[in-house]
């Protein structure tokens, strides 16, 4: 409770969360419910008690859908409603033409999760029907009820850095690909050439040798002993200054040339196998450049944002990673709370919790997968140079009583970025190391001063 007021903290979040969804739901404006599909789009106009005003079917593309909003407004006019609010599921790309349409109108515009349709279709009629035309007074129900939110503001700079999230992610799942295929099809043919380096897919002098093994002798690996290992190191200093780097590892060549003379594998399919190899290897090459430049253009919108200092302020997180969170996120400002945006990624603990009984917290899982990874993939630098996060995970798996497991510690930590990255975003300030400890901090620093 706060200030004896009988009010909490989440009931006063709670409480302004409806007053923002109240805005844009009046009582005053008829709700208009829209199922949205490919040529056909369900139009329903409902009152705040669901009871159908009008209804309508379009056959038309979402852009064609300014005439189906004309037509409800007049339709909610008509029986004496000041306005209207548009709603929709937010599925595939067409609730953001829709959105536009509705701005374009001066119309409130929020959505509805699909999840929560799903469940009182279920409650509907305990048939579990599903139809157009039922999803879109459900849609229109569950607004009534401000079981809905606020979409994400169009803007064109957060626009841009989404669409170059999304642009990288899709690369980095080709090269997690291209690497599996390739340590899959060496393991069958040579696993000896894996053995050369100890993470052989992080060196680039295995990456340049490799590639000049599979482009010259067609899987004959006795043709490229032949050059000796003198020649062959050339051929390898090319193909890396090709590359942009100085100089090869040595080390690396020389167990590399030896392999060459391993016989374990599958012989007969070494040819076609280092023949897909190498067309891998370019692949993954190709695929390194785009994701160097992808990020290079993520990191200018940061920039243009004027975030890169701000976000970079907290030790072990880099420009890259605090561009792909916020490419997920969005304007940090759009959470009323940091706790909001640790819930938007499925990192908020979901607690159970009835009379003295306590069931085991676990995490929720739900809201956006893809912040959940971005905040995942963080954690390891962080983890390595911010004292304080480090500090945490010891305590969190050393603590005598409910100790955490390493992976349990890590999305502690994950969530401790989502909420500090918050906070110096929106508070416009620089991390703090004390703030972000409590105090603790400072204290430990003079405790171990003493």
């Amino acid at each position: 409770m706060g200030n004896g007021s009988g009010v909490s903290r989440g009931d006063r979040n709670r409480n302004a969360r409806l007053a923002r969804l109240r805005a844009l739901v009046p009582v005053t404006n008829a709700i208009v419910g829209i199922d949205l599909a490919d040529a056909k789009q369900m139009v329903v106009v409902t009152d705040h008690d669901s009871k159908v005003l009008a209804r309508k079917t379009f056959r038309c593309r979402a852009w064609n859908l300014g005439a189906a909003l004309d037509w409800a407004a007049e339709r909610a006019a008509a029986r004496g409603w000041a306005g209207v609010t548009v709603a929709c599921e937010p599925t595939g790309h067409r609730w953001r033409v829709l959105g536009q349409l509705a701005a374009d109108r001066a119309m409130p515009f929020v959505c509805v999760q699909p999840m929560l349709t799903s469940w009182a279709r279920r409650t509907e009629d305990l048939t579990s029907d599903k139809t157009d035309e039922k999803d879109a007074v459900l849609i229109a129900r569950l607004t009534a009820q401000l079981r809905c939110y606020v979409p994400e503001p169009i803007d064109e700079t957060w626009g841009r850095l989404r669409h170059l999230g999304a642009r990288r992610e899709q690369l980095i799942i080709e090269m997690v690909s291209q690497v599996q295929q390739i340590r899959a099809l060496l393991e069958c043919v040579w696993p000896a050439a894996l053995d050369a380096a100890k993470q052989p897919f992080r060196s680039r002098t295995w990456a340049a040798a490799m590639t000049v093994i599979c482009q010259r002798d067609g899987g004959d690996l006795a043709r490229t002993r032949r050059l000796g290992a003198a020649r062959f190191e050339q051929a390898v200093r090319r193909e890396i200054t090709r590359r942009g780097g100085c100089k090869p590892s040595l080390r690396i060549l020389r167990h590399l040339f030896t392999a060459l003379a391993d016989p374990t594998g599958v012989t007969a399919h070494r040819p076609g196998a280092l023949e897909r190899v190498a067309f891998l290897l370019q692949d993954w090459h190709t695929a390194t450049d785009k994701l160097a430049d992808t990020e290079t253009r993520m990191t200018r919108v940061l920039d243009e944002l004027k975030l890169t200092e701000l976000a970079t302020s907290i030790p072990g997180l880099s420009a890259v990673g605090a561009a792909a969170i916020l490419a997920e996120t969005g304007d940090p400002n759009r959470f009323a709370s940091a706790r909001a945006l640790v819930k938007h990624a499925g990192l908020a603990p979901r607690e159970k919790l009835s009379g003295t009984f306590v069931g085991r917290t676990k995490l929720t899982g739900q809201g956006r997968p893809a912040l959940r990874l971005a905040a995942w993939r963080a954690v390891w630098g962080a983890q390595r140079s911010n004292a304080v996060y480090a500090a945490r995970y010891q305590h969190l798996t050393t603590r005598e009583t409910n100790k955490l497991t390493a992976t349990q510690a890590q999305t502690v930590i994950a969530a401790a970025i989502l909420r500090q990255l918050h906070a110096v975003i929106t508070a416009g300030r620089a991390w703090n190391a004390d703030i972000a400890t409590y105090g603790n901090h400072h204290r430990r620093q003079v405790a171990l001063a003493a």
